[in-house]
């Protein structure tokens, strides 16, 4: 589908804000998820907002010429979010990259939505603050595309997810209406909560042009390190034991034997052939007591080594591993691709059960299933590497994906705990909610874009993809 986008020459734009070649144009295709699964549509037209005006004046003329609209950020995405399922223009945000204002003393911060996670935290360093809901992206994706899919990272146990830290957003809407939501006030009780609702809608309802954010101050203690159980079964069961305990942990994170296998061989790193809890403590004060708490627990699940360190070098490695791993498993072997990056999240006493299904699920189906995750907050990344000119291969592994999804959701969990829905998870969408819940979700997806503008092709199932 191609749309006439010689309007955007007419607006008040730079030279450089504009471009209709076709090399720019390939560059907006896709997101990481969909370029892997060569799921890229080209956009009619690539623009670079620099101000709210620009972003407002793009979207009115848009909306009346009947063309859409895709936000992008830094491509960073899993589940095609940023694709322009529909052509038409896509929206690059990265040139609103500023902080807009620092309040050190209130513990906040305004920015732009294009600025990169990891730059927050460089800014507000020295004041000893830090932005704690930073995903595992958080060096390479901007706090615009965390706002839209609601992200979150190894930090979730301690800190929760980047909505819990948003406290107002600067947004238009698809016929350029600027609107402002929230406050800076820590709470308010005012009117609907229109800042959770543009929170995790991936640019389908708004466009974010400005966050307030929430900053916490850095812990003066910071201990980390690994532990490693002779299975699988005892390192889930020892990090539900840990969570309902409610030992004080910041990350807590689950790497199972062929992770770590897929691990050495990218990064050469090490790690024992064997599954893994890695683990982040941070504390004012006490952070020994924590430790041998959680020490404690893990005991009692036949653990067979638990290492801590306060080496800065120790610890970077070990969470280098860790952040890497979708690069490991994408690399591993030349002949296998893994299929949609799985991202299911459940109840923390269902995390052994949904852990157990999937390496079951492995054995049955004859297939590569690493496996790992936020364990903390029950969240459980897998892949499925299959043989994409093996038509077979490719079936068992939709099954097997499918498969795991299911189960997650039949416990009380989700299909996504933090990637979003964007093309990849939309069939779930109404076995999750039901139908009412999603027909809820169009109706506020017509009263605030009722032409279809915003990023259209996305999370409902039966949009044109």
């Amino acid at each position: 589908m191609t749309h006439d986008c010689s309007f955007l020459e007419d607006l008040d734009l730079a030279d450089d804000q504009l471009s209709f070649a076709e090399g720019r144009r390939e560059t907006h295709a896709a997101d990481w998820g969909a370029q892997q699964d060569g799921r890229g549509v080209l956009p009619d037209a690539v623009v670079w907002p620099e101000t709210t005006k620009d972003v407002s004046t793009v979207l009115a003329a848009a909306t009346d010429h009947g063309v859409p609209v895709t936000p992008y950020a830094a491509g960073t995405g899993l589940e095609g979010n940023a694709v322009p399922a529909q052509g038409g223009i896509s929206m690059d945000l990265t040139r609103m990259d500023d902080v807009v204002d620092y309040r050190p003393d209130d513990f906040q911060i305004d920015v732009g939505p294009g600025i990169i996670g990891s730059a927050v935290d460089e800014y507000v360093a020295d004041d000893g603050l830090f932005f704690p809901p930073l995903p595992s992206s958080g060096d390479i994706s901007t706090i615009g595309g965390m706002i839209a899919t609601d992200a979150s990272g190894m930090q979730t146990v301690k800190y929760g997810e980047v909505a819990d830290w948003v406290l107002g957003l600067e947004a238009v809407l698809a016929d350029g209406t600027v609107v402002r939501t929230g406050s800076r006030a820590i709470k308010t009780s005012s009117g609907y909560n229109l800042t959770e609702l543009l929170v995790g809608s991936e640019g389908t309802l708004a466009v974010v042009t400005e966050a307030t954010l929430r900053l916490a101050g850095r812990p003066q203690q910071i201990r980390g390190g690994r532990a490693i159980f002779e299975t699988l079964d005892d390192a889930t069961a020892a990090v539900f034991d840990a969570v309902r305990t409610d030992v004080d942990v910041a990350r807590i994170e689950l790497v199972d034997g062929l992770s770590a296998r897929m691990a050495n061989e990218y990064l050469d790193s090490g790690l024992p052939d064997a599954p893994m809890v890695f683990l982040e403590f941070h504390a004012n004060h006490g952070v020994e007591e924590e430790i041998e708490l959680c020490r404690t627990i893990f005991e009692d699940h036949d653990v067979a080594r638990f290492e801590m360190s306060d080496d800065d070098a120790e610890m970077e490695s070990l969470w280098q591993a860790r952040r890497e791993l979708a690069y490991a498993v994408q690399s591993y072997d030349p002949d296998l691709q893994p299929l949609h990056p799985g991202d299911v999240t459940v109840p923390i006493s269902a995390y052994p059960e949904i852990v157990h299904e999937a390496k079951r699920l492995e054995e049955e189906y004859g297939l590569l299933v690493p496996c790992f995750g936020h364990a903390g907050d029950g969240n459980l990344h897998y892949s499925v590497l299959v043989d994409p000119d093996d038509p077979e291969q490719l079936e068992r592994g939709e099954a097997l994906y499918k498969e795991i999804v299911e189960r997650a959701m039949a416990i009380g969990g989700t299909s996504t705990g933090e990637h979003g829905i964007g093309q990849g998870k939309r069939e779930y969408l109404e076995a999750e909610h039901g139908a009412g819940a999603v027909d809820a979700m169009r109706r506020v997806k017509r009263a605030l874009d009722p032409t279809g503008t915003l990023n259209p092709g996305k999370i409902f199932p039966d949009e044109e993809c």
